[in-house]
């Protein structure tokens, strides 16, 4: 059994005492393919670091987180393209990016321009886009829907909206809805989402090490924990961890490639 984790931080600081014996928990779980989103140029040197320690596991993006967005965001858009332009790291998408209305509004004007720009460097590069959106789905999904091709894919990553918004996301043509630890909150509204959405729309994340699944709900999380976010999807859609396992990872070779 092949587990998938499409979006985890595993360079982040809170894997700096015991990184090694975090990503050995994982692969012993089956968690062999990890997607390591990047966050803006101070975040790329782990990234990459992990990345080469762990050439056949760990798949490194590029991109600018929207919370990284300043007045000065254009230098680090600049950063973006000029990795994509090196070619000697191979990256997987383009990603995180997107918008995020939650922390501070300050510079939503420019999340929008720096989202548009980098889905058209994925769209140059032929990559997949990983999108974070934080209370700013309908902005979100709009800018995805107006830069939309055949050609453009990618994740809408910790997708915690309606059924109507999953619906929305699936019209896109190529994208899949990133299902993560909220899945296994007790209150979470994915309880009565998720049994309507088929598993060929869904792929499994941590988003390590935030968003602990129970019963680490509150502590660190990490790729190991993927078993457990399997494990409650298999609940909602009354199968079993195998067949969400081979389906997500399925649906993770069909946006990544690999």
């Amino acid at each position: 059994m092949i587990l998938t984790d499409t979006h985890a931080h595993l360079y982040a600081s809170e894997f700096d005492t015991d990184r090694e014996t975090m990503m050995q928990r994982a692969i012993d779980a089956g968690v062999s393919r990890l997607f390591l989103p990047n966050i803006d140029s101070s975040s790329i040197d782990g990234m990459i670091a992990l990345a080469k320690k762990y050439p056949n596991n760990c798949c490194p993006m590029i991109g600018l987180h929207p919370c990284s967005v300043t007045a000065d965001y254009q230098q680090e858009i600049d950063f973006v393209e000029q990795w994509l332009n090196k070619k000697e790291i191979k990256f997987y998408a383009v990603g995180e990016i997107g918008l995020d209305y939650y922390w501070n509004t300050t510079y939503t004007n420019q999340q929008k321009i720096a989202f548009r720009e980098q889905i058209e460097l994925a769209k140059k590069h032929r990559l997949p886009i990983v999108i974070h959106v934080r209370s700013a789905f309908n902005d979100t999904f709009e800018i995805v829907n107006e830069c939309n091709s055949t050609e453009l894919k990618g994740i809408f990553h910790c997708f915690g909206g309606s059924v109507e918004d999953a619906e929305k996301i699936i019209s896109l043509g190529g994208f899949k809805l990133g299902i993560g630890g909220v899945c296994t909150f007790k209150n979470s509204s994915l309880n009565k989402v998720i049994p309507n959405i088929d598993l060929e729309h869904l792929v499994l994340e941590t988003d390590a090490p935030y968003l602990a699944p129970v019963p680490h709900r509150g502590k660190r999380n990490e790729s190991s924990y993927i078993n457990l976010i399997a494990q409650k999807i298999a609940e909602l859609k009354n199968t079993t961890i195998s067949e969400v396992a081979e389906v997500t990872t399925k649906n993770s070779i069909d946006i990544f490639g690999v």
